[in-house]
């Protein structure tokens, strides 16, 4: 049994994530630092902070410290020394030290490539969605602003607790157009002005490519589950840990939640027994089943469209001298595409981590057996029609 120390809020889906793979590995863990005294919680920022400018934070297996950035949370350590970042790299790590009834990553390679797919579309178009439901969706109900600073109050200096609950929203709402959600002219959230998510000048609005995106998630989550316990077959896995992370961040955020509840059922359902732990000891086969097809055809049309105009717009920008990119870059209105999704226009900027994603996904499409990459593409067809190439 391993023991894990978070360091993360549940504002996060990548925290929740981690979660339920720590649940079905049985390890024992902790969120830092709201399950810990004031002691440990600041030497533990600390000794974080101190990693982090050091460029010592690791990924497991690896890290590409060229293209990857450092989040704000989660991060995770075994020892209370070394600290680690990504939720992917953690369901690697564990199943490397054998932590679990089975491991959370598939054998088979054809089955552990649908699995990389669909964990990488949630984690990074799957952000988008459920980012957007929490400050557009619900902007008149959801109370992240006071959970995370009640979760940061060990490590916040006597009487900064009530400034960060009503700061840390209005930074959030700000940052929607850099997580793709950009309002249209004149938006009403039902809220006031400083929580109002915003149009940006020059770029399209998106919030009806986020909202219909998420719709068809949700009802090809639906088509799965109504068939199967979990998106594999049988057992948790780490698609499903994906998948749960990013949409039960919604489940405390009001309006969305209950559009959840009433648009799909069984998927809420499967959300809340997964987040009161009911996934643990699960076990039995994993397999490719008929009923995915709705969930990768809608991968198709936004995960893998979008990584593909991303990557190619980052070897557009290389060529015309560019070196700033992501967050910092967006404020600065460089690194700049103009692409296409679902037939509507965006506007985005070039994201260096998102390299990092699809050139690993196409390096495991194109590293299978011809027979392995014949039998996803004839039972996936959409699959086959998905260019894994790593090409600008």
């Amino acid at each position: 049994m391993t023991d894990i120390t978070f360091w993360g809020a549940i504002a996060s889906p990548y925290q929740l994530k981690m979660q339920s793979l720590a649940d079905y590995a049985g390890c024992q863990w902790q969120r830092w630092p709201d399950q810990t005294n004031s002691l440990k919680a600041i030497g533990a920022a600390l000794r974080l902070n101190l990693a982090r400018r050091k460029q010592s934070v690791a990924r497991y297996p690896g890290r590409d410290a060229q293209l990857d950035e450092y989040p704000t949370v989660p991060y995770y350590t075994l020892d209370g020394r070394s600290f680690f970042y990504d939720s992917t790299g953690l369901a690697l790590h564990l199943d490397q030290l054998n932590s679990g009834p089975q491991p959370l990553l598939p054998k088979d390679p054809a089955l552990r490539f649908i699995c990389q797919l669909i964990d990488e579309a949630y984690d990074e178009f799957g952000l988008y969605m459920v980012h957007h439901n929490r400050w557009v969706t619900s902007a008149a109900t959801n109370c992240m602003g006071e959970v995370t600073s009640r979760e940061m109050r060990k490590v916040l200096p006597p009487g900064l607790r009530q400034r960060m609950a009503r700061t840390l929203p209005q930074r959030q709402v700000r940052r929607c157009p850099y997580l793709f959600s950009v309002a249209p002219d004149g938006f009403d959230a039902g809220v006031s002005q400083q929580l109002t998510p915003p149009a940006r000048p020059g770029f399209p609005p998106t919030h009806d490519i986020l909202n219909s995106a998420w719709r068809s998630y949700l009802s090809a989550m639906e088509t799965v589950l109504q068939n199967q316990p979990y998106l594999l077959g049988e057992r948790f896995s780490l698609a499903d840990a994906s998948a749960y992370g990013q949409l039960s961040m919604n489940l405390i955020d009001g309006r969305a939640a209950e559009l959840i509840e009433q648009l799909a059922p069984t998927t809420y359902r499967w959300l809340c027994d997964i987040r009161d732990g009911k996934h643990i000891g699960s076990t039995g086969d994993l397999f490719l089943s008929e009923h995915l097809q709705p969930l990768l055809e809608i991968i198709a049309e936004t995960f893998s469209a979008l990584m593909r105009q991303n990557q190619a717009a980052y070897h557009q920008a290389l060529t015309q001298g560019q070196s700033l990119f992501n967050e910092a870059a967006f404020d600065r209105g460089e690194a700049l595409y103009d692409g296409t999704l679902m037939d509507q226009p965006f506007r985005a900027v070039v994201k260096t981590f998102q390299v990092v994603v699809w050139r690993d996904v196409c390096t495991s499409w194109q590293q299978l057996e011809d027979a392995e990459r014949k039998a996803v593409q004839s039972r996936y067809p959409v699959v086959a029609d998905t260019q894994f190439t790593t090409t600008g």
